[in-house]
């Protein structure tokens, strides 16, 4: 049995939604966290490398505590500001 051409096309537009959603969610994501884990892959690769990755873990630890902060803000436009001046 052959499916239409109109349904199969209706299942390839629900999976693209889908696939836009989790694209948002992983940007959310890496939005809070982004930092953070680029710190401490430079402290893994510093380790490997046999440097001290003191530096690495102390940025790590800090973008973590920022991370932690931006989910006690409030975000939306009513905080926009339209500053030019940079």
């Amino acid at each position: 049995m052959k499916v239409p051409a109109r349904q199969s096309g209706q299942g390839m537009t629900e999976y693209i939604v889908i696939v836009a959603l989790i694209a948002v969610a992983a940007i959310a994501v890496y939005q809070f966290f982004g930092e953070t884990v680029r710190s401490q892959t430079a402290g893994i690769a510093l380790e490997v490398s046999g440097k001290s990755a003191s530096s690495a873990i102390s940025a790590a630890q800090s973008s973590a505590d920022n991370a932690e902060g931006e989910g006690t803000t409030k975000k939306g436009l009513s905080a926009y500001t339209n500053d030019n001046s940079r």
